[in-house]
């Protein structure tokens, strides 16, 4: 169970960071003057409501359509924690973009709250490709997808049934499944892997027959000079003014906080299982070169058909590509959907 507790706290990013470390442009919460936003919601296939947040560039011409990307959050966070940094950069490159809430998570349905359920958080990446295929100020044709973190595996997951996203990017992506069936660089044995199922399992039963829902701590809620370094960069951003943020109506420091029991389910998650079929619409994997979770970026690319590209940001850990505004190659990224989603 030990071993668990730390693989949950591995899925939301790691490298070693002191509380509330602001440098390299640590920028969160930012608030782009070049854009408009307002809160949308639509609803997925399994008619659960999907919250965003939409942002349209300010000097759009009216009349005219433009490119839109659906951005989603890492795994556990919400889209005030990353994705809204992403979305209002992109937006300001000419593009429509749509972060969101998953299933489960934030403002959008979901309960109990903090499921893990990884074809639901896929759907939601398609509805919301539904949704902007309505919005008059987009062009249904040239739709693309940025996953974060987790969400790197959801609109893969998505990608390759969903032939509307045209392009795909993803940032600091983890393989959920992998990454609960192996442990990070294969470090969890298959004794451990049963164990955590039948613990899973009996936490099951338990809230069948009663028992309140039992939520793991993925990000730990206070630090000590024991407090492992990878869990020390996640406090950093996720329990700080840094990146912390807790959506209305809801318990503070619960991000990064799934509903135990359904863990398992990311065991039968193969996101990367003919990803190749996604071609020859363009990927483009952005990593760290110091992040722990490189392995996924490696893995997926390596698999991909062409066109592909795999983008190392010199000297950047997981974490840091969440909000550090210096390392984040936005650049590149706008370039990428740029040509990805040029018109026909």
């Amino acid at each position: 169970m030990k071993h668990f507790l730390l693989l949950a706290g591995l899925l939301a990013g790691s490298m070693t960071a002191s509380a509330q470390d602001l440098s390299r442009g640590a920028d969160n919460f930012y608030r782009s003057e070049r854009v408009t936003s307002q809160e949308v919601t639509f609803h997925n296939q399994y008619q659960m409501k999907v919250a965003g947040n939409l942002f349209l560039p300010k000097d759009r011409t009216p009349g005219t359509k433009y490119p839109a990307i659906v951005v989603g959050h890492p795994m556990g966070a919400v889209k005030e924690q990353s994705s809204n940094l992403y979305a209002q950069r992109l937006a300001e490159q000419g593009f429509v973009t749509l972060a969101i809430d998953l299933s489960f998570w934030g403002e959008s349905e979901g309960a109990p709250g903090h499921m893990v359920a990884p074809e639901i958080y896929a759907d939601d990446i398609s509805a919301a490709v539904d949704f902007l295929a309505t919005q008059s100020t987009v062009d249904a044709r040239r739709i693309g997808a940025l996953g974060i973190c987790g969400s790197g595996s959801f609109v893969i997951s998505a990608a390759k049934i969903d032939p509307r996203i045209k392009a795909i990017a993803t940032v600091s992506m983890y393989d959920m499944g992998a990454a609960m069936r192996n442990g990070l660089n294969a470090s969890q044995s298959l004794a451990q892997r049963q164990a955590m199922i039948q613990s899973a399992i009996e936490q099951r039963q338990a809230e069948f027959n009663g028992a309140q829902p039992r939520y793991v701590p993925g990000t730990v809620t206070e630090i000590s000079a024991d407090t492992p370094d990878v869990q020390r960069e996640f406090f950093d951003f996720y329990r700080t003014p840094r990146g912390a943020y807790t959506p209305p109506g809801q318990q503070a420091d619960q991000t990064t906080m799934p509903l135990f029991s359904s863990l398992v389910k990311f065991l039968n998650f193969y996101p990367f299982n003919d990803i190749e079929t996604i071609a020859p619409r363009p990927m483009l994997f952005i990593s760290g070169d110091q992040a722990h979770s490189r392995e996924f970026s490696e893995d997926a690319y390596r698999r991909a058909g062409e066109p592909k590209e795999l983008y190392w940001v010199k000297g950047a850990g997981h974490v840091d590509l969440y909000d550090r505004t210096q390392l984040i190659p936005f650049t590149r990224l706008a370039t990428f959907f740029q040509k990805g989603l040029a018109a026909p």
